[in-house]
């Protein structure tokens, strides 16, 4: 079998009849450090921005409008009559200021079910990763079946165990299934996992420290980024948990937000209902504000507890 020769290409003649070597074309060169760049990658990431970027700014415009303005207007640029003062007024002054007692019912329930969810969490999280006992991995197992079962799932079961026990329509029907939370467990877990050496809680116990101690002074420092983490989830979770106070809670007086402001856009479905789409879409936006205050103030600490773990040293 021949081995087909290729011949070299000719070399091209300088002025005066000297041959230089031929040219070849040299590959981009990339510089370490330095992100390629994606169109298709920037398109995407594009569409996504104005998916999120264009409902806030759409809820901003319109909370500056009247009844009349919201009709008259285009939905993305705002009206000729300035409304957003008078708005925010009437929105915690209508029904006799039914919209504060609906933001206090949400801080209760954000205070009791969130921040008793990240205690547990912390907790749980904390002794899964450091202690060994018997059915570890059965609680594993079972944390993980947990995190796939979808909320809304549970929601009828739990209704009817606590119609049985008379904590329906109660704060305690919204609150008790809210400090159940598999995935911050599970996130707390991975990260008391990664973020508290062994030979540091060693050294502690070998000075003379107890548990309680150990975990308060020299673990619960370390875990400060998941716990962070944990709790804007599960905050970001109860505060905006309609399907559960839905089923569970028929009294006005304690609708959180979400349930509330739903009650106000259905008057208009009802006959006789008075039509306040602007005070549903102030409140809105007072609604989330809170949300967007807290993730700003910190993105730094919730940042840092989603990344923990996934560089291995």
């Amino acid at each position: 079998m021949t081995t087909p020769v290729t011949t070299p290409a000719p070399a091209a003649t300088a002025p005066g009849g000297a041959k230089s070597a031929p040219r070849l074309r040299r590959a981009k060169e990339h510089r370490p450090g330095r992100p390629r760049r994606s169109k298709l990658l920037t398109v995407l990431t594009s569409l996504v921005v104005l998916y999120t970027v264009v409902p806030l700014v759409w809820l901003v415009v319109n909370a500056t409008k009247t009844q009349s303005g919201l009709a008259s207007s285009n939905g993305l640029w705002f009206a000729d009559d300035f409304a957003l003062w008078d708005n925010i007024r009437d929105t915690f002054t209508y029904g006799d200021g039914i919209f504060t007692r609906w933001l206090l019912n949400t801080l209760l329930y954000v205070v009791l079910g969130a921040g008793g969810a990240t205690l547990l969490a912390v907790l749980g999280g904390y002794a899964l990763a450091k202690f060994d006992f018997p059915g570890k991995r059965g609680v594993f197992a079972t944390v993980i079946g947990a995190v796939a079962v979808p909320g809304t799932a549970l929601a009828v079961p739990t209704f009817l165990m606590f119609s049985k026990m008379g904590l329906t329509d109660t704060p305690w029907a919204v609150v008790l299934p809210s400090l159940v939370s598999p995935f911050g467990l599970y996130l707390m877990w991975v990260f008391a996992s990664e973020a508290i050496p062994m030979e540091l809680l060693e050294a502690a116990r070998m000075d003379g420290a107890g548990e309680a101690r150990t975990f308060f002074t020299v673990a619960l420092p370390l875990l400060a980024p998941g716990i962070v983490t944990v709790l804007l989830f599960t905050t970001v979770a109860t505060w905006n948990n309609y399907f559960l106070p839905l089923i569970m809670l028929k009294d006005p007086d304690w609708y959180p937000l979400t349930l509330g402001l739903s009650a106000w856009n259905s008057q208009a479905e009802t006959v006789g209902g008075e039509v306040i789409f602007n005070l549903v879409i102030t409140g809105s936006l007072l609604t989330i504000l809170p949300l967007v205050v807290a993730f700003l103030f910190l993105q730094k600490y919730w940042q840092s507890g989603l990344a923990a773990g996934s560089v291995k040293e």
